[in-house]
């Protein structure tokens, strides 16, 4: 039934769909010769080449910039298996921990309103509950661990999660202090990158945060089991920062929890959003005019189409299937 649509994925010029498919759908170990020597080619690949060629010289964009700062292409690379342990990468690895372990993420700032936080350095806590952009800190500890990148440095990043993690698991940057439920947008990253951590205490934690999405079976209110946002449903390549049901599964395949009987929903709204030829993106978060300027991004990643597949999305979503025991 889908071998038509692996086939073509392998058949693509595009090292970095090839080696998504090798070894997260037909499950090649990952230290074999003919792996290393794939990821070697997504190293020269024309899509790397151009995720960083923004990022040297005194013209760079900031670390955060929306979608060619440092931080956003080393989650590119994590993602599109660029192998791990590059030194090369390193300038990129110093303004990202820079950027997040900067000084004002270690004070904690209590107020009693969403105006007071404002021009106040440090992380406001209302309510008991930091409110803080944790899927910054939660992106990067994710991206360096899987680039091979992490020091102990990324102890600190993962130490600041758990010092920002709300009672229901998870995160939230919302400085409304009726605001007492964790977001998908804030928790999604830090979950991932706590995980990749890898230790006891950062793996326990984003078990936790794990429970966010559970308990709303993916994408649906536990009030009324309606979908929270329409835009959940829809796939999307880059996600970034935030959230649909395809990136929610990649998340719980990480943590090995797509056995969990309350992924099924999501999974059978994945696969009956399939095309003859895949998955398509439904819908995208970025521009790609090649010009420096919020929103774009250095690599046009197949744009989005009603009728076609795009196969970052089918690679990603086929790997989804196979993780959960859905591929025939």
């Amino acid at each position: 039934m889908y071998e038509p649509v692996v086939e073509a994925l392998l058949a693509s010029a595009e090292p970095a769909i090839r080696w998504k498919v090798r070894a997260r759908v037909l499950g090649e170990p990952a230290d074999s010769p003919a792996m290393a020597a794939l990821r070697e080619e997504v190293r020269g690949s024309a899509v790397v080449r151009r995720l960083l060629a923004p990022l040297g010289g005194a013209g760079r964009p900031g670390v955060y910039a929306k979608w060619q700062g440092a931080h956003w292409a080393l989650s590119a690379l994590a993602d599109l298996g660029y192998p791990p342990g590059d030194e090369t990468l390193h300038p990129l690895r110093e303004q990202v921990l820079d950027e997040w372990l900067h000084e004002s993420y270690q004070r904690d700032v209590e107020i009693a309103t969403k105006s007071a936080a404002y021009g106040r350095a440090g992380v406001p806590v209302v309510r008991g509950r930091h409110r803080a952009h944790a899927s910054q800190q939660g992106n990067a500890l994710w991206s360096l661990t899987r680039l091979g990148l992490a020091d102990g440095r990324c102890d600190r990043l993962a130490g600041l999660l758990l010092h920002w993690q709300w009672p229901d698991g998870g995160w939230n940057c919302d400085r409304d202090p009726a605001a007492d439920t964790s977001s998908f947008f804030e928790t999604l990253l830090p979950m991932r990158g706590l995980w990749a951590h890898g230790t006891p205490e950062a793996r326990s934690a984003a078990r936790a945060a794990a429970e966010v999405f559970l308990v709303r079976r993916l994408a649906y209110r536990v009030s009324s089991g309606a979908l929270i946002r329409a835009e959940f449903a829809k796939l999307h390549y880059p996600l970034y920062w935030h959230y649909d049901i395809l990136g929610g599964l990649k998340a719980m395949a990480e943590l090995g929890l797509l056995g969990d009987p309350r992924c099924a929903d999501a999974l059978d709204l994945l696969e009956s959003t399939r095309l003859a030829d895949g998955w398509p993106a439904q819908a995208r978060f970025y521009r790609t005019s090649g010009d420096i300027a919020p929103h774009n991004d250095c690599v046009d990643w197949g744009g989005t189409s009603a009728r076609r597949a795009n196969p970052w999305v089918t690679a990603d979503a086929l790997a989804v299937l196979r993780a959960a025991g859905r591929l025939d």
